[in-house]
C-alpha cells in the first residue's frame, strides 16, 4: 500500500469517528423528528432586537376585496405582534415585527400571507399560512412556455373540466392550490408541495399530463396501506406512461398538374396587348377619352344595379290566388262528411234490427237461403 492511501484512511476514520459517534437520542423511537414544534413565548422573552418589513405590491382589481378584508388580516397578525399596513396609494401591502413579537420566523410567515392575498388568494384561506405546519410555495409558470396559445392550453389541463382535475390533485396531495393569472399558489405540508410543483412543471412542460400523475398517486395512496411493502421499491406497481409522438398527415390542398417537357407559352405582354387593339397609336387624348368612356360605362352599369336593388323593397309581394279553390275544398269535406254520417246511420239501423231478431227465426231464415239458391240455379 502507498503512503497516500494510508493517510487517506487515517483521515476517513478520524471523521468517520468523529462525527458518527452514537447519540442516546438516535434509538428513541418516541422522537418524530418531522414534527414541528409549535414556537412558545417564554424561548424568547426579550422579544426582536430590531424591526423587520416586508412589503408587496399587489393588483388594481384586488383593491376592493383587500379594502373589505384588511380588519382581519390585521387583526389575526396582531394577535402574533406583527403590525399591517395597506396603502392604497402605492398598491402596497406592509408587515412589520413590533416591541410584542416574540417568534423570530412569524414575519417569514406574514410575508407568505401578504403575497397570497396578492395573488388572489381568499383571506380566510390565506390566514391559515400563519400555523406551524402549514408552508406555501408560489409557482411561476409564465416563462415555461412561449406560445401564449399553448399556455393557455396547458394550463386549462392543470384546471380540468369544471376544475375536477384541480379537485383531484387536493384531495391526493392535501395541498390546496389555485392557478391565477402566470402564478399557481399552493398551500400544505412540504411534501404536499413538492409533489404539486413537480405535476405542474411536468404540465406546463408537456413531459406528462395531470391526469397521469392523478392515477400514479392513487397506486402510491393504496401502495401505503400495506405495511409488508413499506419499505420495498414501488417502480413495478406504478404504471409507465410513454410519450407518443403521432405524426399527422399533411392534407394536400394543391392538386398536381400533369407533367409537361414544354414550358408554357409565353403571356402577351402589355404593348402586345395594346398593338392588337391598336391602342397603341392612339393619342393621348384619345386614350383618356376612352378610358373616360369605359368609366362612364361601368358607373351606368353600377348605379341601375344600385336602383333596381332599391326599387326590389317597393314591389308588392304575390297576393294568394287560391282563395275560390279553398271554398270548394271546404264545400266538397262538408259534402263527404255528410254522406259519410249517412252511411254510418244506416249501418247502426241494420244493427238494431238484427239485435231484435229472435233466434229461431234467424236460424230457420239461414236454413232457407241454400234451397232457394239451389231453386234458382235449376230455374236458370
Amino acid at each position: 500500500m502507498d503512503e497516500n492511501d494510508l493517510t487517506n484512511e487515517v483521515v476517513k476514520g478520524k471523521k468517520k469517528g468523529k462525527h458518527d459517534k452514537p447519540k442516546p437520542w438516535d434509538d428513541d423511537p418516541n422522537i418524530d423528528r418531522w414534527k414541528v414544534e409549535k414556537f412558545d413565548p417564554s424561548w424568547n422573552e426579550g422579544g426582536m432586537v430590531e424591526v423587520s418589513s416586508f412589503s408587496t405590491l399587489f393588483p388594481q382589481y384586488r383593491e376592493k376585496y383587500l379594502q373589505e378584508a384588511w380588519p382581519l388580516v390585521k387583526s389575526s397578525l396582531k394577535e402574533f405582534g406583527i403590525s399591517a399596513e395597506l396603502n392604497l396609494v402605492e398598491g402596497s401591502m406592509t408587515v412589520s415585527t413590533t416591541r410584542k413579537t416574540k417568534d423570530p420566523y412569524i414575519i417569514v410567515k406574514a410575508r407568505d400571507l401578504i403575497r397570497l392575498l396578492s395573488r388572489s388568494v381568499p383571506a380566510p384561506q390565506a390566514i391559515k399560512i400563519l400555523d406551524d405546519e402549514m408552508q406555501c410555495d408560489i409557482i411561476k409558470i409564465s416563462g415555461l412556455v412561449r406560445n401564449k396559445e399553448r399556455f393557455v392550453k396547458r394550463r386549462q389541463h392543470l384546471v380540468g373540466p369544471n376544475s375536477s382535475t384541480l379537485k383531484a390533485l387536493e384531495i391526493l396531495t392535501g395541498c390546496y392550490i389555485l392557478v391565477q393569472g402566470n402564478t399557481v399558489s399552493v398551500m400544505g405540508s412540504y411534501k404536499g408541495l413538492k409533489q404539486v410543483r413537480r405535476i405542474v412543471e411536468e404540465c406546463m412542460l408537456n413531459k406528462m399530463h395531470p391526469v397521469y400523475n392523478i392515477k400514479i398517486l392513487m397506486m402510491k395512496k393504496e401502495l401505503e396501506k400495506d405495511p409488508a411493502l413499506a419499505q420495498e421499491n414501488w417502480d413495478r406497481f406504478l404504471p409507465k406512461f410513454n410519450k407518443k409522438n403521432v405524426k399527422q398527415k399533411k392534407v394536400n390542398t394543391k392538386q398536381k398538374k400533369p407533367y409537361t417537357p414544354f414550358p408554357p407559352p409565353q403571356q402577351p405582354s402589355k404593348v402586345d396587348i395594346q398593338l392588337e387593339t391598336g391602342e397603341y397609336f392612339m393619342s393621348d387624348k384619345k386614350k383618356s377619352a376612352k378610358k373616360w368612356q369605359e368609366r362612364q360605362e361601368k358607373q351606368a352599369e353600377k348605379t341601375a344595379e344600385n336602383k333596381r336593388k332599391r326599387d326590389e323593397s317597393f314591389i308588392p309581394p304575390k297576393e294568394p290566388t287560391k282563395l275560390v279553390d279553398n271554398s270548394e275544398d271546404a264545400n266538397n269535406n262538408v259534402s263527404e262528411m255528410a254522406m259519410s254520417l249517412k252511411k254510418k246511420a244506416k249501418k247502426f239501423g241494420k244493427s238494431k234490427s238484427e239485435e231484435n231478431i229472435n233466434a229461431e227465426a234467424y236460424i230457420i231464415g239461414s236454413s232457407d237461403q241454400p234451397s232457394r239458391k239451389k231453386s234458382k240455379q235449376q230455374r236458370s
